[in-house]
């Protein structure tokens, strides 16, 4: 149901079809980078074994109730840094979150994934398909927003608090 963008019902108005807006979706640019250090390695640019890059969201909607239901297919990108050896798989984990017109989080949840880089490569990635209730508590789909990122650890928010980007 959620897989395909086009109508397979010949009876099907496109008024009903395209009625549902969605709330803008957008990466947080300061958590759309994350680090992965290498074991032991220092944290600093030269101890990190892989990087991983929230590249690009696509959302669509379908109504859902008392609110919407998004699906939300998001660009992970991984990529080897100057201490990468070793293994080819790097798992991350980053958040959608739905947020009111004050930016008060309506509702939040973590997805993880895992992306394959191969040997011979720097980088790899995926699309993950997902999907995200939207609570709208009477408000419209142009009062929330939906916002994702990476959940960074502490060290890894000190890392880029002094050493700006990749």
């Amino acid at each position: 149901m959620f897989g395909s963008s086009k109508s397979s019902s010949s009876s099907e108005t496109p008024a009903a079809a395209s009625a549902v807006s969605c709330p803008s979706a957008s990466i947080l640019k300061p958590l759309s980078q994350t680090a992965v250090f290498a074991p032991g390695a220092a944290h600093q640019p030269l101890g990190v074994g892989f990087y991983g890059i929230l590249s690009d969201v696509t959302v669509n909607c379908e109504g859902s109730g008392p609110g919407l239901r998004a699906t939300l297919d998001v660009v992970v990108i991984g990529e080897r840094g100057p201490a990468a050896s070793g293994g080819t798989g790097l798992d991350l984990q980053y958040f959608v979150a739905v947020t009111g017109p004050d930016q008060s989080i309506l509702s939040k949840r973590s997805f993880p994934v895992h992306i394959d880089i191969p040997a011979t490569s720097r980088r790899g990635g995926i699309t993950d398909h997902i999907e995200q209730p939207i609570p709208l508590a009477g408000r419209s789909a142009g009062d929330v927003s939906i916002v994702l990122g990476f959940q960074q650890s502490p060290e890894v928010v000190d890392f880029y608090r002094h050493f700006r980007g990749r």
